[in-house]
């Protein structure tokens, strides 16, 4: 791989952008973007930009969409269809299905990944749909280049973009309510908070030790007429653990009906 085109440099293109950089800088990229603002930061970042979609592609072997769903028909109109001859095409655009992109690109070799917020720290846990290419080793090097990645079958995704997507918002919350209740009892907000993020990494570390069932570590910690035992009663009562549970599920149904809405939209826009 001698060249890559990011097509939109946003928060996932950049994090993209960056970590190919930072672990091929041989390779020549090529960053679009729509606004002059995006343009200014990808030039920052040392990198050759551009709002010229068709530039961009043409010039490059593997192109990474990275625009929103409801904008790539504008990035079809202004690139050429012969310039996607023979490219390796990496969507990482959310709903968009592989069947689809192909129809609308038959003349690339296109594959469909789902990384996530956690790309702009090089720690994304990075999904890619299922298939045999040429392009595969390259595909899979740049989202390592990101941190961890999974080839999954892709009806997989959408339940990925709801539990991996946007399970760092999830998390983020319950750190929030962490906090809140160190503070209930007394515990200077920032102490607790640095204190709940090396406590989270901890554990994590321990389970990663250990591939058996996490109520396993819980019940290592909890202990009869305990303090953990107590909270957990309360968890329980709260439902806790079935909202949790929801919450996956009500994101999962949320991403497939995205997903069909904008599969429709492309076929229909381009009269398949």
């Amino acid at each position: 791989m001698k060249s890559i085109a990011i097509i939109g440099s946003g928060k996932i293109g950049s994090g993209i952008l960056k970590a190919v950089k930072g672990n091929y800088p041989s390779i020549r990229i090529i960053a679009t973007g729509r606004r002059d603002e995006t343009i200014e930061n990808v030039k920052r970042m040392g990198v050759e930009a551009t709002k010229d979609n068709d530039y961009a592609v043409r010039e490059a072997e593997v192109i990474v969409l990275t625009v929103k769903p409801q904008h790539f028909p504008v990035v079809l109109r202004q690139v050429n269809k012969d310039s996607w001859m023979g490219k390796i095409v990496i969507s990482v655009m959310a709903g968009i299905k592989v069947s689809t992109l192909s129809s609308l690109i038959p003349n690339a070799e296109v594959y469909r990944a789902m990384p996530n917020i956690n790309a702009l720290v090089n720690r994304s846990t990075t999904a890619i749909a299922e298939r045999d290419g040429r392009g595969k080793e390259y595909v899979e090097s740049i989202f390592k280049s990101l941190g961890s990645v999974y080839w999954v079958p892709e009806d997989m995704l959408d339940a990925w973009t709801a539990l991996i997507g946007s399970g760092p918002a999830f998390i983020s919350e319950i750190i929030d309510a962490f906090a809140l209740g160190a503070v209930a009892c007394g515990m200077p907000r920032d102490l607790a908070y640095y204190a709940i993020l090396d406590m989270i990494e901890g554990t994590i570390k321990m389970l990663k030790s250990n591939l058996n069932h996490p109520v396993m570590l819980r019940d290592q910690v909890t202990t009869p007429a305990g303090t953990t035992i107590r909270g957990l009663m309360v968890m329980e009562s709260e439902g806790v653990k079935s909202a949790l549970i929801k919450t996956i599920e009500s994101a999962y149904q949320r991403a497939y009906a995205i997903g069909e809405e904008i599969d429709k939209r492309l076929r229909e826009s381009n009269g398949k």
